[in-house]
């Protein structure tokens, strides 16, 4: 397998960690969110925003930073150009995905805090309970804008090997 190959199969790789991280974590913390605050059982509340930063700091952050570094790099052995449209729609979408998600890593971060600080989930304030509407809000922009961005891939693939 040449490089180009490798590299290509890597940020193919690399887009899919971001979809089902996003999409898993999103998940789980929602879900989890809602069945501690209903139940009023803080223990799991903290668990599970603990493993929303943990997961996002593991899993989601460097394949976000990949994605950005394979794919300038794949653009500039494909010789597309950086100011085309397609190029700037793709760049516009991943920053705007990334103004959204770099607000989330501190919001979750505030919300385990917040978890471990409270006595009870009963005992947590309309704050914080706003501040994870946001999380979720920031979420959904950000996630639509990663489809959008598969959405271009597929209007514009990636050159088959030898072409």
């Amino acid at each position: 397998m040449n490089g180009l190959l490798l590299l290509k199969t890597a940020h193919i790789l690399g887009a899919a960690v971001v979809f089902g991280t996003g999409l898993g974590i999103a998940f789980f913390t929602w879900f989890g969110y809602r069945a501690s605050v209903r139940a009023g059982d803080i223990g799991a509340l903290r668990v599970v925003l603990r493993y929303t930063v943990i997961a996002d700091a593991c899993f989601t952050a460097p394949a976000v930073a990949f994605q950005a570094a394979s794919g300038f790099v794949l653009m500039r052995a494909y010789g597309w150009p950086l100011a085309s449209a397609w190029s700037i729609a793709v760049w516009s979408l991943f920053f705007l995905a990334g103004a959204c998600w770099i607000p989330v890593l501190f919001m979750q971060a505030k919300l385990a805090r917040a978890s471990r600080e409270a006595a009870s989930a009963a005992a947590l304030p309309e704050g914080f309970h706003r501040m994870f509407r946001w999380w979720f809000a920031l979420g959904v922009i950000a996630f639509a804008a990663v489809i959008a961005i598969y959405c271009l891939m597929v209007a514009k693939p990636l050159p088959v090997l030898g072409t």
